[in-house]
């Protein structure tokens, strides 16, 4: 293994003050189930690798009506999964949750890791996209907030500035009888890759629509939000086969290993079909 120097900051201060002065040679270690197997493999060669695990601030979930959910940057997914506000008000969160690796990964990594390694197919993505989540930022410029739509650049890459840290995931408030669907297509159900990624979260009030998310993962370069097909379910008069159908013209697949372009845009429309008349029953 490439031989690297390694730093326990004891405050978020210091972490981001030690990822400012490294700059580029320098990775944040959380729960380690990606990076270390990357510094192994030689794929990363970071000269100074930071430890995160000593700042308890960024170990802990907070629930707050007025303003939401915050979900602190080391906080692992096996306690987004099991945390009773996340399974009673953001469900789709905790099943996506639920799905991603084993259980002995989802003890050490965190939804904040799964988030900044910026794939496509990440199995949390679609659920925080459909919930609105945001992403607290601290670096040498400041604490910043930035929307999803515009962390996630490209696949591995994120908005992320040089000495930058994600500190905190933050959703809005949301009623806790919000329908929703999640469904991870793949071959396996555990410690496989999504071929398709699908969320589906609907509030309803006096018989119509009012608001609704469709977000979806492993179809395109990032993971995305269908609004063309949001606004055709919202209202009075929902159409969900041509929300399906928006949906489906709203990815932009790729032929890998895991399934053809063509499969998954089938699968897209199928799912949010599926997903729309679950949802708005």
């Amino acid at each position: 293994m490439h031989a690297f120097d390694y730093v326990e900051p004891q405050t978020i201060e210091e972490a981001a003050q030690a990822l400012a002065a490294a700059g580029a040679e320098a990775r944040l270690l959380a729960g380690g189930t990606d990076l270390l197997v990357q510094i192994e493999s030689g794929k990363l060669q970071p000269q100074q690798v930071i430890y995160l695990g000593n700042l308890v601030e960024l170990q802990e979930i907070a629930w707050n009506p007025a303003t939401g959910l915050t979900i602190g940057a080391g906080v692992t997914l096996r306690q987004v999964e099991q945390d009773p506000e996340v399974q009673a008000r953001y469900p789709a969160l905790a099943e996506s949750a639920r799905v991603v690796g084993s259980v002995q990964i989802r003890n050490l990594a965190t939804l904040a890791g799964n988030l900044c390694n910026a794939s496509p197919s990440a199995d949390t993505s679609p659920a925080l996209l459909a919930y609105d989540a945001e992403v607290d930022i601290l670096g040498p410029g400041g604490a910043r907030a930035s929307s999803l739509s515009d962390f996630w650049t490209g696949p591995g890459q994120t908005s992320l500035r040089p000495g930058e840290l994600v500190t905190a995931i933050r959703l809005p408030a949301t009623a806790a009888e919000r329908a929703w669907y999640y469904r991870k297509l793949s071959v396996r159900r555990a410690m496989d890759l999504a071929m398709v990624g699908v969320c589906v979260t609907a509030e309803r009030a006096n018989g119509s629509v009012r608001e609704a998310r469709i977000a979806l993962g492993a179809v395109a370069p990032v993971c995305l939000r269908a609004t063309e097909a949001e606004a055709l379910v919202t209202g009075d008069a929902p159409d969900i086969a041509a929300a399906a159908r928006a949906s489906e013209a709203a990815a932009s697949p790729i032929d890998d290993q895991r399934a053809s372009a063509a499969y998954r845009r089938a699968m897209v429309r199928v799912l949010v079909e599926r997903g729309l008349r679950e949802a708005l029953a």
